[in-house]
């Protein structure tokens, strides 16, 4: 590390030199630095290429454009934080550090994000670095490719891209992380949704092979969706923009209108009721076998783990909802027919929670079927590396959403501080919580051990947010039926 240049930090990358910013506590903070080309003209749609090397300082004071993306549709708008920032330069990471020293040999953690592989950033607030960098972790997030430049499937185009440029940031991160203190020897990815089922397939994936040592899973499950399916989202696009549905025809469409024709076909697919959508697909040079089964025979210890009511956050803010109370037995019929399961669960579900409505026990079998059975069959007995299960229980302050989808990044980044932390929490979340949830997982990536017993196949997972809650009935203001635990 050079002290110099009016005291700001600088690093040494394989491609020049970078200057960042010191932040509270003594922070060494990194923003934009590339791990690849941009992905524009003939790198568009395919694997990502070094970037260029560049002479002098490059200054790494901001965050480096967010990958093209269309914005999240309200209400999830006013939920879920997205910032847009314009630019070519997509494939970028940030830094922080508590010790930019080669010698300081200080654990790494790598944060892929969500967002459905077609929305999310490095740059949301929410996954600041500061608390990491000041527990002693050098934290790295990452911007990759989403939507069709990421994950569209093309005759003419590698497949999985977003997962190449993932595997092209945990190569960087290999080479170049000693100059910012961290040991290239101690990594470990954690993400959430669609971060997590990228994480499953690293765990997968032949090229990601001793790239980090070991993983976190936040409500989602290793995962690869028929070709079929992702090969429609391609041909709805290919129909909208009237041109064929190859890399090369979507390539000279021009990206306003690739964003507005993915817009148009995103409309039509739903994380929970599900249909055509962007994500992971098997592929003999990218990800040759299912991720899951892969991710069941690795010796990695792993951390995973979901929220007590992740269908919530799809179907409280939407009125889904109460559409599906009102459907009453019928909601709870589709809900087990679409998740498979059989009456019996649906008979144990409401024994587990008898205040459930329509709503939540649709919701929670389409989510078991989803989410909480894989991860289970990840976690189980047989694997041949520890599993760390974990339920996050605490209920949201924002009426409704009880302990939804995503609500539990606040805690795990120690960020309830930040104004966007509070559009899914609400007023008033618990630090101590924060505090308890956030060491957890500073102690997985420091000794692999995040405070409990790796689970054994039965028996209940580590619960965050009190004990073991039962959920009552309740009634929203303006006479919707709601789940408060």
């Amino acid at each position: 590390m050079d002290a110099a240049g009016g005291g700001r930090p600088r690093a040494g990358t394989a491609y020049g030199t970078v200057e960042g910013r010191w932040e509270a506590g003594g922070t060494a903070v990194f923003r934009g630095v590339p791990y690849a080309a941009p992905p524009v003209g003939a790198l568009a749609f395919a694997a990502p290429a070094p970037p260029a090397a560049w002479d002098g300082v490059r200054d790494a004071g901001a965050f480096g454009p967010t990958a093209p993306k269309v914005p999240y549709p309200e209400p999830f708008a006013g939920l879920l934080p997205d910032p847009q920032i314009p630019g070519e330069d997509c494939l970028t990471v940030n830094v922080w550090t508590p010790d930019p020293a080669r010698a300081a040999r200080l654990p790494v953690m790598v944060w892929l994000h969500g967002g459905a592989h077609t929305r999310g950033s490095s740059a949301v607030p929410v996954y600041d670095g500061s608390a990491f960098a000041r527990d002693g972790v050098v934290l790295v997030s990452v911007n990759f490719r989403l939507g069709v430049l990421g994950y569209g499937l093309f005759p003419d185009a590698p497949a999985n891209r977003g997962l190449l440029d993932q595997i092209a940031a945990l190569a960087w991160v290999r080479d170049n992380i000693a100059a910012f203190g961290g040991d290239p020897a101690r990594v470990t990815v954690f993400g959430e949704s669609a971060g997590a089922i990228s994480i499953g397939a690293l765990l997968a994936a032949p090229r990601a092979a001793g790239l980090f040592a070991r993983a976190v899973l936040q409500s989602g499950a290793p995962e690869a969706l028929p070709r079929e399916k992702v090969r429609a989202m391609v041909r709805r696009m290919a129909s909208l923009l009237k041109v064929p549905a190859t890399a090369a025809a979507f390539g000279a469409a021009g990206m306003p209108a690739l964003l507005a024709a993915q817009e148009a076909v995103l409309r039509r697919s739903s994380p929970v009721l599900g249909g055509p959508a962007f994500g992971l697909v098997t592929d003999p040079a990218t990800l040759p076998g299912d991720p899951l089964e892969a991710a069941a025979a690795s010796q990695l210890p792993l951390l995973l783990g979901w929220t007590a009511q992740e269908h919530r956050l799809w179907l409280a803010p939407t009125g889904a909802a109460r559409l599906l109370d009102r459907l009453g037995p019928l909601a709870v019929a589709l809900g087990r027919i679409r998740s498979g399961k059989d009456r019996a669960a649906v008979r144990a579900l409401r024994a587990t929670v008898p205040a459930a409505g329509p709503a939540d026990l649709a919701g929670a079998l389409l989510t078991d079927r989803l989410l909480r059975d894989p991860l289970r069959r990840l976690a189980g007995p047989g694997r041949p590396g520890p599993s760390h299960l974990y339920e996050f229980a605490w209920p949201s302050g924002v009426p409704g959403l009880g302990a939804c989808h995503a609500l539990e990044l606040g805690f795990v980044f120690d960020t309830l501080g930040v104004p966007e932390s509070a559009w899914l929490a609400g007023p008033d979340a618990p630090q101590a919580l924060a505090d308890e949830m956030h060491a957890a997982w500073v102690g997985f990536a420091v000794s692999g051990d995040p405070g409990w017993a790796p689970w054994n196949g039965s028996g209940p997972p580590k619960v965050f947010g009190g004990p073991e809650r039962e959920a009552v009935r309740g009634v929203e203001p303006d006479g919707g039926a709601v789940l408060t635990p």
